[in-house]
């Protein structure tokens, strides 16, 4: 089937990259499959993610298809091309909908990208990841492939400024090994699992990126266990609820 979107928005995506002189680290593609449904899992620190995530999947000549929230889908802008490269529109108020679709796209050889921690981490560590994606993949019978961004809270990421400018911010993109999901074994332990393999996933991708925060006023990307001034987990959850 002809992708008369997809691919073109792929090629803009790739030219206002290299405008933008970002430097793009990605390992580990070879371990997406080339054939077959599959379910990406990432990290989420961004509103790019789903980009870098699926320009990892291309070495392997694949397109993902992101799981996201509905609003995205209403907007004027970026609705028409999310609707035309297939990403499927997730309404919290009715996710077994979501559910479904990804669940069909998955079985007809399909790779569908779903981010498990649902939202955007303001502390730019891993909160706890849903059941949902394990799950597909039990009941279509398709491996995981776990993956870690690092470096896209730079570009533009919750409560903080678009950063479009040529300021030659690195991104690093790590892909781990397929992980399996039987569907004799319980989601939730699987998900426990797969949460440990995105960790060791970002934390490789923490110790490749080549650059550091050059002073005080650059801490902010940087999460409070590794030095930085992003907010705690504890913190964040504390502003959350109150």
């Amino acid at each position: 089937m002809a992708e008369l979107v997809y691919r073109p928005v792929i090629g803009l995506m790739r030219t206002m990259f290299a405008a933008l002189d970002l430097k793009i680290d990605c390992k580990g593609s070879e371990n997406i499959p080339r054939t077959g449904g599959a379910v990406v899992v990432s990290n989420h620190i961004s509103y790019l993610d789903f980009i870098f995530d699926g320009l990892a999947a291309l070495p392997q000549k694949r397109l993902v298809r992101f799981m996201a929230k509905e609003s995205v889908f209403q907007n004027k802008v970026s609705g028409p091309l999310m609707r035309g490269m297939k990403h499927i529109p997730v309404d919290r108020d009715q996710g077994e909908k979501a559910y479904a679709h990804a669940l069909e796209s998955l079985r007809s050889g399909e790779i569908v990208g779903v981010f498990p921690e649902a939202t955007i981490s303001p502390s730019f560590t891993l909160k706890t990841f849903k059941t949902g994606a394990v799950r597909m993949a039990q009941e279509a019978g398709v491996p995981i492939v776990p993956m870690a961004v690092w470096g896209t809270q730079r570009l533009w990421t919750k409560g903080r400024p678009r950063n479009f400018r040529r300021s030659h911010i690195p991104v690093t993109v790590r892909v781990g090994e397929r992980v399996q999901a039987p569907a004799d074994q319980y989601a939730g332990a699987i998900t426990r699992r797969l949460r440990e393999r995105v960790q060791e996933l970002l934390e490789a991708a923490q110790r490749a990126y080549p650059v550091r925060p050059k002073g005080p006023d650059d801490l902010w990307w940087m999460p409070a266990h590794l030095g930085g001034t992003a907010p705690t987990p504890a913190e964040v959850k504390q502003a959350e609820a109150g």
